[in-house]
């Protein structure tokens, strides 16, 4: 959290929200000061920061501060980037910009590529070729998946229209200047979304097993081809990952895809891509890091959840730890092997000091630290959990522990509005912590770590009930997992173990199976 110049009468007042203990009230801003200004502004901070808030040029210029305070401000905030992108990857996505204004929504080139599915039938090339990507699973996939697919568009210069769904206007503002991303909706086939499956005639996977598109005597091509790559596909959807297969889809104006995967690794594993994959991400456990704080901006509602918690519990705080806790158990929790394991966790990595049982408050010889831990969880018990044991009882250290939880929503309702807003609002206040602690398998998680840019520490999936031995590990790429990679060598025509192919494409540390980019040697 960074300083800001204020007058007295900037303090915040004190705020009363559920499931926290207040750790102190004097309305400081946390350390590490840089230059700012800031004015009250009905109700809210309007900043003008003396740095770069474009984040070194991956944001473009030119938008209305006001209707999206998340894109600039989320600066003050979050640590400073990794690592700067290159200067490639901020030449292509201003090249992006210049093709989304030229063939976005209601523009005269996306009419007139509309009208290429109406008619059913395409012949030559078309002025712009689009991916329209459908609104499918939780929160965090669909973070993960339309990362992904704007990764995919911009290789294969296409254009990302996403499927609004319920909610997506209410909870992320346009990326882009000018034109909107989002699909329109009198967009033709936009109904039909829901009916499509494998089964379906446009399907690319159904097509090639009943060899309907791809043989060399068919000369009209469908002016729209639907992609499954849910984690049910099958062999022939997989197909979509091999070059021969691409380069036939790039000849299709329109793909339509759903999916519920980070697919970006296997993305590596494609010949054509790969250079221009390496020019853009150096470092390539950057890429959602990248992709997230660009594409990713809360509206001002959810914003609004996020600064009014932060500056309430968290902007005291010497130290910040975030512990993200998704349990995939039916039976309401807490469960006490997951405490064991959290805390187990706690103890051997040092993320937090150990209490002392009956020994009484001394006043400490130095100064006392203060620790802000954040618990994000669908159950309120370990939250109340942790928070008895640091209340009654002392630490060790004489460190001051607060521990607080913005929400308990019990179950996850998927697309239900506030449910939403507080699931993102939580993701971006887990991204603004020193450490992180995450559940393995959780695309909250993997959300939550990469928009930080934080290593976390992954609590180990449980069996039967059992903490697991050892609790946590330390992630050693910032990169999502791919939870349900091919295992098909195309170029061999054959099975093959696909974390074998390129040395930065390997097994993720949570998902034995799983596929995940890596810089480093691990």
């Amino acid at each position: 959290m960074k300083r800001l110049k204020r007058s007295l009468s900037d303090e915040p007042h004190a705020v009363c929200l559920d499931g926290g203990v207040s750790i102190g009230s004097e309305g400081r801003w946390g350390s590490n000061p840089v230059k700012l200004m800031a004015t009250e502004d009905v109700g809210h901070l309007a900043v003008t920061v003396q740095k770069d808030k474009l984040l070194g040029g991956l944001l473009p210029s030119g938008f209305d501060e006001r209707s999206c305070l998340s894109r600039h401000e989320s600066v003050l905030y979050h640590k400073e980037l990794r690592q700067k992108p290159s200067s490639y990857l901020i030449s292509r996505l201003r090249s992006y910009e210049a093709l989304h204004k030229q063939c976005g929504p209601h523009t005269v080139l996306y009419n007139r590529s509309v009208e290429l599915i109406k008619s059913g039938q395409y012949r030559g090339s078309a002025d712009c070729n689009y991916l329209v990507w459908i609104s499918y699973s939780g929160l965090g996939n669909r973070i993960l998946t339309l990362a992904s697919a704007f990764l995919y568009a911009l290789l294969t210069n296409r254009v990302l229209l996403a499927d609004p769904g319920v909610n997506m206007r209410d909870l992320f503002c346009e990326p882009f200047p000018e034109v909107s991303w989002l699909l329109p909706p009198d967009f033709p086939i936009f109904n039909h979304f829901s009916t499509f499956n494998q089964k379906s005639p446009h399907c690319y996977g159904y097509m090639v097993k009943h060899d309907i598109i791809g043989n060399s005597t068919v000369s009209v091509l469908p002016p729209f081809v639907y992609l499954h790559l849910a984690h049910d596909y099958d062999d022939q959807d997989k197909l979509f990952f091999c070059d021969q297969d691409q380069s036939l889809l790039q000849k299709i104006p329109w793909l339509v895809m759903r999916t519920d995967n980070y697919f970006v690794p296997f993305l590596f594993l494609i010949p054509s891509f790969e250079q221009e994959l390496s020019n853009l991400f150096p470092e390539k456990e950057m890429i959602f890091h990248f992709l997230s704080r660009y594409l990713f901006h809360p509206t001002n509602s959810v914003w609004g959840l996020v600064m009014r918690y932060y500056q309430a519990y968290l902007a005291q705080a010497d130290e910040k730890l975030g512990i993200q806790i998704r349990v995939f158990d039916t039976s309401v929790g807490p469960f006490k092997y997951v405490l064991d394991q959290i805390s187990a966790c706690m103890m051997k990595e040092n993320l937090l000091p150990q209490i002392k049982q009956g020994e009484p408050i001394v006043n400490p010889s130095r100064k006392q630290k203060t620790i802000a831990v954040l618990i994000t969880s669908l159950s309120h018990g370990y939250f109340e959990e942790f928070r008895n044991m640091y209340w009654e009882h002392p630490t060790v250290t004489g460190d001051i522990i607060g521990v607080y939880q913005p929400s308990k929503e019990a179950h996850q309702q998927t697309e239900k509005l506030m449910h939403d807003r507080k699931a993102l609002a939580e993701m971006y206040l887990l991204s603004l912590t020193d450490k992180l602690v995450t559940s393995a398998w959780s695309t909250f998680g993997y959300v939550a770590h990469g928009l930080g840019g934080l290593k976390p520490w992954i609590l180990y999936k449980r069996e039967n009930r059992t903490a697991h031995n050892p609790p946590c590990a330390r992630a050693a790429s910032l990169e999502p997992c791919f939870h349900a990679p091919p295992y098909y060598d195309c170029k061999k025509k054959t099975g093959t173990d696909t974390s074998k192919i390129v040395p930065h494409v390997r097994h993720c540390e949570d998902v034995s199976w799983g596929l995940k980019l890596f810089d480093q040697k691990w």
